[in-house]
């Protein structure tokens, strides 16, 4: 797995993290995915990504916490 399909969310800025990652998945390809790293359970952007770019994606957890969570976002 390449690091440049990695997004760390527990980086960003809590004032840019969800532009960050609607435009790392808005630059993606039909069939490509990045992982998301984060250190809560990311659901509410779940719903915020189906609200605003409708079904249009595959939402895999690879692990699912305690402490990280990382989620597999494939564009369909």
């Amino acid at each position: 797995m390449e690091n440049s399909n990695i997004l760390n969310a527990t980086l960003l800025e809590p004032r840019i993290k969800h532009a960050t990652i609607f435009a790392r998945y808005d630059a993606l390809q039909p069939g490509e995915h990045f992982i998301l790293h984060n250190d809560h359970d990311p659901k509410p952007l779940y719903y915020q990504l189906i609200q605003l770019r409708g079904d249009v994606f595959i939402w895999e957890y690879l692990e699912q916490g305690p402490e990280w969570f990382k989620i597999k976002i494939t564009k369909k």
